[in-house]
């Protein structure tokens, strides 16, 4: 499992490969995180694309590493890893440009929702599975890709949505066929950091300046209900049901 970096005329590529879903660790989130801060940091960066590889883009946290590990440490460091790399994608001092292919799913809604710019393939689907798994959060990114509506009922039913319906409500900037969307993220970013340096960085500080919501402080709320359902014990019921699903 890895995050890596290259640079390449003003853009800086962080890719994500973790196999075999994307759904990453504890350490894996707060690896993204610094790398997305590090890009943001690098003068040489007018703008960074946020890419996967293998089958999806992000399937979100590692639950088999939460119900593999006593007490509730990697549940708590989930939580900071998710909070760390949502708020290092808003924070990144540079335009962020997601690029989403297959699998878009919790933690990896938390991601495109906090993006600059969003480019999906074809095959691209987003979603909310937290319900199911006896958790919530994600719900603020999901309301900057979706109508309050839309949003509400992708959270109760736990229902995705494609690339084209988030094309259609002006979230996603462009569906490409797969073989294109990395060329696609490429240009869009490398027109970004063509720019001047300085201003974009403004006109990002700018733009998170005049949001209407505190999308960091949103977000904590929402996981306040997270550890709540884990004291109950829905959170772990139904992350064993998870775990035991997938071995079977």
């Amino acid at each position: 499992m890895g995050v890596s970096t290259t640079t390449l005329d003003g853009v800086a590529e962080i890719v994500v490969d973790a196999p075999p879903v994307n759904a990453l660790t504890v350490a894996g989130w707060y690896e993204l995180a610094d790398a997305l801060l590090a890009a943001g940091r690098d003068p040489a960066v007018g703008a960074v694309v946020l890419r996967a590889e293998g089958r999806g883009f992000n399937a979100g946290v590692d639950i088999k590493e939460m119900q593999s590990t006593e007490g509730h440490a990697a549940l708590v460091g989930a939580n900071r890893g998710c909070y760390a790399a949502f708020a290092a994608v808003y924070d990144c001092e540079v335009p962020v440009v997601a690029a989403v292919h297959g699998f878009c799913l919790g933690g990896g809604v938390g991601l495109v929702g906090n993006a600059d710019i969003v480019v999906a393939s074809e095959d691209a689907y987003f979603g909310l599975p937290e319900v199911d798994r006896g958790a919530l959060g994600a719900a603020t990114h999901l309301a900057r890709l979706v109508p309050q509506h839309l949003m509400r009922a992708m959270v109760y039913t736990c229902r995705n949505v494609t690339a084209a319906e988030l094309h259609r409500h002006g979230s996603v900037l462009e569906v490409v066929p797969p073989g294109e969307l990395r060329g696609k993220a490429m240009e869009v970013a490398a027109g970004i950091a063509a720019k001047d340096r300085y201003v974009i960085r403004r006109a990002k500080e700018s733009l998170n300046g005049i949001d209407p919501i505190d999308v960091k402080r949103s977000y904590r709320y929402e996981q306040g209900f997270t550890f709540e359902l884990n004291l109950i014990g829905a959170g772990d019921e139904h992350r064993d049901a998870f775990v035991a699903r997938g071995a079977k």
